[in-house]
């Protein structure tokens, strides 16, 4: 039946008998491959309900090993897993649910060196990234290869999902021409996803691409789904092809985090800087961590601590602490972005004048200075 095996049939008999699938659609699934960009919070739910349903060839490319905060939410990994390589260990785990599937794991991450030949052999490709650069990464690579592209986004408490050059349709570039100023656009890392919403959005974008690969139902080609997982409320909103801005271009990474351009540093006298450079600083100088409370148990660096929103709030009483805003002050959070904010109300609301933001945060100094700090 349609090159189906026994097993297959049976494995898939849900799928044979349901009315507007049936076997020609299952075929087209075991003869399609799709490449999932990260095997993360997103990729986790996609892989496997892939997998589940029988696509053929699935490619797992992420550069990333298991740490004990992926847990509450990358559900392919255990506590054993932790250490080891994402790609692989979502490879191993996919081979066992559905032996029929042939699972290639990439232990690497996207990059303009790698790009069209990892994404110009598969037939679509579902991005789970979590950063700027790689989504304009894959799209223009998609575009360049002619591949359509599942996209999905989470923040907090909200997701979004959407189908970019699909036959002719908008791209992500439509969407989004440039990327957001990274003070607004914090990571998951910085502001959090509860644990569940990657799961939600995962399970649309693994939908689409089963849809497009199906060649069954409408696609979100030109609209995007809005996902509040608070008030359980979705919300679509339709857009348009640009013709400019879907045209293909030469791959670039854009340069895209929290340090501000050396003209504007100078401008707002906020000084981004690398951890080394405040282990070599012997002046006399002070530290501020904006992160909060249960952060800070987790790790944290001798000297004053007050969350960021205390300092927003205009009512923080620095004093109290012994800060004085005459002297070298160096402000850190747990990825650099929240720390910028802080330090930029200091400077415009408590009139300190030397301030200095710990580029990459509490996780930069644990990779650049002391590996064996604990990491969230």
């Amino acid at each position: 039946m349609q090159g189906l095996s026994q097993d297959e049939m049976l494995r898939y008999q849900r799928h044979l008998s349901l009315p507007g699938f049936g076997p020609d659609a299952q075929s087209k699934l075991k003869q399609s491959g799709v490449l999932v960009i990260g095997a993360g919070g997103l990729g986790c739910p996609v892989l496997l309900y892939l997998a589940a349903a029988g696509v053929g060839r699935i490619g797992i490319i992420d550069g990333d090993t298991v740490d004990l905060s992926n847990l509450q939410r990358q559900v392919l990994y255990t506590a054993d897993d932790i250490g080891r390589s994402k790609a692989a260990v979502a490879a191993e785990k996919l081979r066992e649910q559905n032996p029929n599937v042939d699972c290639i794991a990439y232990e690497e991450r996207l990059s303009i060196d790698n790009a069209m030949e990892r994404i110009t052999a598969y037939d679509l490709v579902i991005d789970g990234s979590d950063n700027f650069p790689t989504r304009y990464l894959v799209n223009d690579a998609c575009v360049l290869a002619g591949k359509p592209l599942v996209h999905g986004a989470i923040q907090t408490f909200s997701g979004q999902v959407s189908v970019f050059n699909f036959q002719g349709g908008p791209t992500y570039r439509c969407l989004f021409p440039e990327p957001p100023n990274p003070e607004d656009a914090p990571s998951c890392a910085e502001v959090g996803v509860v644990g569940v919403l990657p799961g939600l959005v995962g399970l649309y974008q693994a939908t689409e691409a089963l849809k497009l690969l199906a060649e069954i139902g409408e696609p979100l080609s030109g609209r995007l789904l809005l996902l509040d997982a608070l008030s359980m409320r979705h919300e679509t909103i339709t857009f348009e092809r640009d013709a400019e801005q879907a045209k293909a271009r030469p791959l670039e990474w854009i340069e895209y985090n929290c340090d501000s351009s050396m003209a504007e540093d100078a401008v707002c006298g906020i000084v981004e800087v690398e951890p080394r450079q405040l282990q070599a600083d012997s002046s006399d100088y002070q530290l501020l961590d904006v992160r909060e409370d249960w952060e800070r148990a987790i790790c944290g660096l001798p000297g004053a601590h007050l969350p960021l929103g205390q300092i927003l709030s205009g009512t923080a009483d620095f004093s109290s602490l012994g800060l004085d805003t005459e002297k070298p002050t160096y402000v850190y959070c747990k990825a650099g972005v929240r720390s910028l904010q802080a330090a930029e109300a200091m400077q415009a609301h408590y009139g300190f004048k030397k301030l200095k933001n710990l580029q990459g945060g509490i996780l930069a100094w644990a990779q650049q200075v002391d590996p064996a700090m604990p990491v969230y």
